[in-house]
């Protein structure tokens, strides 16, 4: 039970409390216990009074998003869980601001439908904006880092608020020094856009081929942002509660990142597996590291872990469009996700020496 003198405070902030609400509801994964109690929030403002409210009285707090990258425990959370919930976005000449509760892809349509350019390669991801920092959320050759300009935050450990600049933020592929800790809270995130409406300049082969153009080249936002939209269809990545592949959590595994110095020997155990013919899907890491990205669902399926595993009869399955996502097909529970999980990820390392790291945020479950 949430303290009176608590609860009293929360109300008084403008949270709209609930208790026993099945997170579940709350995730793409459609996973998870129940929530103790649920504080929504609708304004940044009562956000910000919300958490500092319940640090103040050391209140187990989780936050919640638009719950895309998140598995949580078949326990649920045992403390309050903080909804997002304001979704305001301003669009300038060249500039978006969006409030960390807003719908990722409703800020990306809306910069298009304005004309403006950079987002468009980033259509279809679901989730929240508060999200996109911390996880420098990327697709087709974008990410996010390369469009931030600040980072609204508050500090939980004092309870300030203050802007942060990209070079603060430790960004890199798939990371941030914002993930895996919560000490630190996304309020709002400003974004650089193209005032001419034209896109980022393509650098995925696959989006540049699909548009007939060349890579390093732009086009309008709104023909790429349509073809990016039809890619993640076709591969279950964009929302629908009809489509059981898009029960996911998108992306389950990072790409790995390996040292030059053991690439030799990861590269021989996969052709002794696959062939010496075979090309091995493999990109440089970043610029000044010897490090080389391979890529894990090429690496899943030619370890025996093919679209569809483990088979139509299975609660949780990978997805039937890629190897990537691993899906909940509507009578799940999370521990039966977690266990695909494990065996997904030893199957790749015994076949190949590579270890495959989750992508998504556990609450209650290790993997």
């Amino acid at each position: 039970m949430l303290d009176p003198l608590i609860r009293g405070r929360l109300v008084d902030a403008g949270a709209q409390l609930s208790e026993q609400v099945p997170l579940s509801t709350l995730t793409t994964l459609r996973l998870g216990g129940p929530a103790a109690v649920l504080a929504e929030c609708p304004s940044t403002r009562t956000l910000v009074d919300v958490v500092r409210a319940l640090d103040d009285a050391q209140v187990p707090t989780l936050i919640l998003g638009g719950g895309s990258n998140l598995v949580i425990s078949d326990d649920g959370f045992a403390g309050v869980v903080v909804r997002v919930a304001d979704a305001g976005v301003e669009l300038g000449d060249e500039t978006v601001l969006a409030q960390a509760g807003a719908v990722w892809d409703d800020v990306v349509a809306k910069t298009v439908a304005a004309g403006l350019g950079g987002l468009e390669c980033l259509s279809g991801i679901p989730g929240s904006t508060g999200a996109t920092p911390v996880q420098n959320v990327g697709a087709y050759g974008v990410e996010v880092g390369s469009l931030l300009r600040r980072v609204q935050l508050l500090d939980r450990t004092t309870g300030d608020v203050h802007w942060a600049e990209p070079s603060e933020l430790g960004l890199g592929y798939r990371t941030s020094v914002l993930k895996h800790r919560d000490d630190a809270l996304v309020l709002a995130v400003e974004m650089t856009v193209r005032p001419d409406g034209s896109s980022a300049p393509l650098a995925y082969r696959e989006l540049a081929s699909s548009l007939g153009a060349e890579e390093g080249e732009r086009r309008p936002t709104a023909e790429v942002r349509d073809v990016v939209l039809g890619l993640r269809r076709g591969k279950g990545m964009v929302l629908d509660a009809d489509d059981h592949d898009t029960w996911s959590a998108g992306s389950f595994f990072t790409n790995p990142v390996v040292p030059d110095v053991s690439l030799p020997t990861i590269l021989d155990a996969i052709r002794a597996k696959v062939g010496a013919d075979v090309r091995i899907p493999q990109f440089p890491g970043a610029a000044g590291t010897k490090l080389t990205k391979l890529s894990a669902g090429w690496l899943i399926e030619r370890a025996g872990f093919g679209k569809g595993y483990p088979g139509a009869e299975s609660r949780v399955r990978l997805s039937t469009k890629h190897t990537l996502a691993l899906t909940n097909r509507g009578q799940a529970v999370t521990g039966d996700l977690v266990d695909l999980a494990r065996t997904v990820r030893d199957g790749v390392e015994s076949a190949f020496g590579v270890r495959l790291e989750p992508e998504p945020v556990t609450v209650g479950v290790v993997i």
